[in-house]
Formats: structure tokens, C-alpha cells, sequence
């Protein structure tokens, strides 16, 4: 029902800001990776929003970016994951580090979030595979263009891109395509 809000910064209080909309006062809740780029007060701002209606309360979360909504509005479709624990796992990682952690399927970097264990971490890692971490591409951390280039090469060949991700890392940073195609070959032949 509500998309965006833009107005003025009213308040600031942890998870919690104010914004003025030209005299009427929405109350948004905000994941900690948002809080920290706000403007000052009275300042203008921006936010993408999530609106739910529960038969107790209305909520209106915010976010800076339509990337941190969207992982919001996956991770509240898992089982067990309330708005809350998803505002606290956007708090505690970016999206790109969640991403990563879901494509390279590694739950120890989900259970450092507080409040998530390892059940929890391994469902969300289980139910968002394919839907949070789909494009490895863009999060994993490539230094160069030879670096992407071996990536998409190795999906191309029918690596997954798990395991065309863990090739890339055991790679020395300055190797060129056609040596680093072939050291990554070997690489994923042994294991």
C-alpha cells in the first residue's frame, strides 16, 4: 500500500525513525544499514517502505535501497521469520553479504547475526537459495575483469556458481584469464 515515503527527518531513535510528510508523522522501523546513512535532522529523506497490517499493529519498515526491501520481503516469506528477525539480519550484514553467504552456502556468516541460530541460518540459506544469492557474479568479490571473466567462463563450463566461487578464491589475485581458467580447472578436477 505504501511504497515510498519522502519527507523530512523528525526523529531518530534506534531501530526506529520520524518522518514529516508535510505535517502528518509516519513511524518507520529501519534495519541498522539504513539508520547509519540518514541525513540529519530536518533533513530530507527518502525511503522505499514495506507496509503490514496485523490484526494487533500497523508497521511501516524502511529502506534505503529497493535491494535491502526486496531481501526483506524474501526473508519474511520463510517460516518463522517475522519482520523483526529479518530487520535484524539486514542489520547485522549488508545484502550483498547475505547473498554471498546464500550462494557460497555458508550458515556461520548468518549465525554471527544476533539472534540467529543454526536451525534458522540453515533454513534461510535452504529457502533463499536461487532467490537472494542467484547472481554470484555481482557478489562475489572480484578484483579485476580477469577475475569475472574466469568466474563466467567456469559457469559457462557447468561449474555451479558455488563452486566456480571457491575456484576463483584459491587463485592468486594477478592471474591472467587463460592461466587462471586452467589453475581453477585443476582446481575443481581434484576436489
Amino acid at each position: 500500500m505504501i511504497g515510498r515515503l519522502t519527507g523530512q527527518l523528525a526523529e531518530k531513535n534506534p531501530p526506529e525513525i520520524l518522518v514529516d510528510c508535510h505535517g502528518v508523522g509516519y513511524e518507520v522501523l529501519v534495519p541498522m544499514s539504513t539508520f547509519y546513512n540518514l541525513p540529519g535532522l530536518g533533513e530530507k529523506i527518502s525511503l522505499f517502505t514495506h507496509f503490514i497490517v496485523r490484526e494487533d499493529a500497523q508497521l511501516l519498515y524502511g529502506f534505503g535501497s529497493t535491494a535491502e526491501r526486496g531481501a526483506f520481503r524474501q526473508l519474511i516469506k520463510i517460516t518463522g521469520v517475522g519482520p523483526r528477525m529479518a530487520l535484524s539480519v539486514l542489520s547485522g550484514m549488508s545484502v550483498a553479504d547475505l547473498a554471498q553467504a546464500i550462494t557460497l552456502q555458508e550458515p556461520g556468516r548468518i549465525v554471527k547475526v544476533p539472534g540467529i541460530g543454526k536451525k534458522t541460518a540453515e533454513r534461510l540459506l535452504l529457502e533463499l537459495k536461487g532467490k537472494l544469492g542467484a547472481d554470484i557474479g555481482a557478489h562475489v568479490s572480484v578484483s579485476s575483469e580477469a577475475q569475472l571473466d574466469i568466474l563466467q567462463a567456469l559457469v559457462a563450463l557447468g561449474y555451479s556458481d558455488r563452486d566456480a566461487a571457491l575456484a576463483l578464491k584459491a587463485l592468486p589475485p594477478d592471474v591472467g584469464v587463460s592461466d587462471g581458467i586452467k589453475l581453477a580447472l585443476k582446481a575443481l578436477s581434484k576436489a
